[in-house]
């Protein structure tokens, strides 16, 4: 069941996304990682299933943000926009490639999107939104914004749920999923036969021929969303990209800067708390008031080889 909304000091609560890749990818030799734990205990979990529609770092973070969420559904464009009571909704402008029995997505930031280009598909949807009561605004080349009430009434599957998979699974669910379903097949006939596309063709990049709309409604009007928690991003190219060898890369470089620090954190008795999260769950972790007999056994036990640390592949396994 998912946690109950918690906010640690966002200074010092540390959010880490893709921190496991399921139970087929091991993860590399974590020496802070594996030395922290045993000074951690466990202060909240969310747990749920790799086919919610939000990812659990999403989930995360709202919860860090003291913001409750109802189901799977998570307003995460309007979090991380100025007026967050606003339904909004985040534009991603992608390549969906068509298979014999699939239509997969690869999101633009993968392949690389350059301003010049998505500015001219970005004017070239505003007006089909604006038509329908939706206002489109660049925030990034590679995600757009888009605000207006019909998008409160919508359930959007995360673009890291969906990334490098069959889009068949994850197609917008409710009041106004029909009307979503047809503006995104107008962004695709619009972007098929622009001219950006055939600039990008004749240049062998892969054409950016769709839109994917992600973290759509607003956050309830009596909730004030507290400041966001650091979100730590360095695992998440890799993981999107199914690259294991990157990925294990990636997380020897964080065990050796971003986890070396909260060790140290630890060693000097110093408040955080750190939300690891995989495909289905996520564990936040904190360090754990002990007394001075406690410390003392534990010392004594690791020097004569009686204490055994948590295993750092056996929690991850269970994200």
């Amino acid at each position: 069941m998912p946690a109950t909304p918690m906010a640690p000091d966002p200074a010092h609560h540390w959010v880490v996304p893709f921190a496991a890749l399921g139970t087929a990818v091991e993860p590399p030799a974590l020496p802070n990682l594996q030395a922290l734990l045993p000074q951690l205990r466990e202060l909240a979990r969310d747990t749920g299933e790799d086919t919610t529609y939000t990812a659990p770092h999403e989930r995360a973070v709202a919860r860090a943000r003291g913001v409750a969420l109802a189901g799977d559904a998570c307003p995460d464009a309007a979090l991380h926009g100025t007026d967050p009571h606003t339904p909004q909704a985040w534009v991603h402008p992608v390549h969906l490639q068509v298979g014999m029995d699939q239509v997969s997505l690869q999101p633009a930031e993968l392949f690389g999107f350059d301003e010049a280009g998505s500015r001219r598909l970005f004017d070239a949807l505003a007006p089909l939104c604006a038509e329908d009561g939706v206002t489109l605004h660049f925030d990034h080349p590679t995600r757009w914004r888009a605000s207006g009430a019909r998008l409160a009434a919508l359930r959007c599957a995360s673009l890291d749920r969906v990334a490098g998979r069959s889009v068949a699974a994850w197609l917008p669910q409710g009041g106004e999923a029909r009307w979503l379903q047809r503006l995104m097949s107008e962004a695709q006939m619009l972007f098929y036969t622009h001219s950006v596309n055939d600039a990008r063709e004749a240049a062998r990049q892969l054409p950016v021929n769709g839109v994917w709309f992600s973290g759509a409604g607003a956050v309830d009007a009596n909730t004030p969303p507290g400041p966001p928690p650091p979100c730590d991003d360095c695992l998440r190219a890799s993981a999107l990209r199914g690259d294991a060898a990157a990925w294990r890369a990636a997380w020897q470089a964080l065990d050796a800067t971003l986890i070396a620090r909260l060790l140290e954190r630890a060693q000097r008795h110093e408040p955080f708390a750190l939300t690891l999260c995989g495909e289905r769950a996520a564990v936040t972790l904190a360090p754990a008031p002990r007394s001075a007999w406690q410390r003392l056994a534990a010392t004594l036990g690791q020097a004569i080889g009686l204490a055994r640390a948590p295993g750092v592949h056996t929690l991850l396994k269970t994200l």
